[in-house]
């Protein structure tokens, strides 16, 4: 990844099993090592990397939040702030954060506020995690208003992908990554698309995963601070972001990314910026994923929460919509046309 501090992303299966080894050949040293996961990862790998990370020779110590996106808050963060600030550690030392979205962005969160920035590692643990919110340097958390409004850009020391770890999703946390899996194929991979829209790509993973990585590795080389192309990678989300909070984070992230991509191809075809159809293919490329196409929200429920969405641009919100599978662009939208754009999408 040729982000601003570049860094290797490494996929291949049993990488968590050598990450300590990874890790001293990437910073050059064994320090203190502190693991920051959640209880669900912990209790499947947290063990499993202290051991690696230990046998390299890193002082190890390791602490797990409670999982879920509710939990993604300054209230929770701050307890990963406390424990590093209790196990004394120092801007020689590193982070290993060890889990899904929620654990990854909050660790380097963590990372790029602690004393300032320390360095750190990213173990996703999803599939979610891998294709997308472990790569790029985006961390943060949510506050009341909305979702991921308090945050930095900080760049990991190095990723590892290891596709053994997602044997032990259940389907619902699979389909979240398949969602943004979709969503790198409507942006710009039509043969990503045609792979995904029957359901039968799973023997394929760690080529989708190396896919989706190197679209977003381009993306965020062009544009690392987010203020251009790299908001394509935001197809869906405007809205999305919009049915997570409506829903009190009852509907996951991939989920609600999948409606929102299916309200963001609407939309495309009722104001004529589509040249194609573009929602039915999506739809049942979606459905054959299992993942939903609709939220029990109305138009004035979204319109109200996607105005506080960190897209917005004083008046104007940027959506994301499809001329057609494999290719989208950026659309600008005053905060007066939204209502109006919004229920477009929404209705049926």
């Amino acid at each position: 990844m040729a982000a601003g501090k570049p860094y290797d992303v490494l996929i291949e299966r049993g990488l968590l099993e050598e990450c300590g080894e990874i890790l001293k050949e990437t910073i050059g040293k064994t320090c203190k090592a502190a693991i920051l996961t959640d209880d669900t990862v912990d209790a499947l790998y947290g063990a499993q990397a202290e051991y690696s990370l230990k046998q390299a020779g890193f002082d190890v110590c390791r602490f797990a939040i409670p999982h879920g996106e509710e939990n993604k808050n300054l209230t929770v963060w701050a307890t990963m702030l406390d424990f590093l600030a209790q196990n004394q550690l120092t801007r020689s030392d590193v982070i290993v954060a060890l889990g899904g979205g929620v654990v990854g962005d909050m660790a380097g969160f963590a990372a790029a506020s602690f004393l300032r920035g320390v360095k750190f590692m990213q173990i996703p643990t999803t599939l979610l995690a891998m294709v997308d919110s472990s790569v790029g340097g985006k961390t943060g958390l949510n506050l009341t208003a909305g979702k991921n409004l308090a945050g930095a850009f900080y760049q990991p020391c190095v990723v590892l992908c290891d596709p053994d770890a997602l044997w032990t999703l259940k389907p619902e946390q699979l389909a979240d990554g398949v969602a943004e899996v979709i969503k790198y194929g409507v942006l710009g991979d039509r043969p990503l698309f045609d792979l995904l829209k029957d359901g039968h790509w799973h023997d394929q993973m760690l080529s989708v995963i190396e896919t989706c990585v190197a679209a977003k590795a381009k993306l965020v080389e062009a544009d690392e601070r987010d203020t251009g192309s790299r908001q394509l990678l935001n197809l869906g989300h405007t809205l999305g972001h919009a049915i997570e909070k409506c829903s009190h984070y009852g509907i996951s992230h991939g989920h609600a990314v999948a409606i929102g991509m299916v309200y963001a191809a609407r939309l495309a075809e009722r104001t004529g910026w589509a040249e194609c159809p573009v929602s039915d293919e999506l739809i049942r490329a979606l459905e054959a994923n299992h993942l939903p196409v609709s939220a029990p929200f109305d138009a004035q429920q979204l319109c109200e929460v996607a105005l506080s969405d960190k897209k917005r641009k004083g008046n104007t919100i940027t959506f994301v919509l499809p001329h057609e599978i494999g290719r989208c662009e950026l659309k600008d939208m005053s905060v007066e046309e939204l209502p109006a754009a919004v229920k477009q999408a929404v209705e049926a």
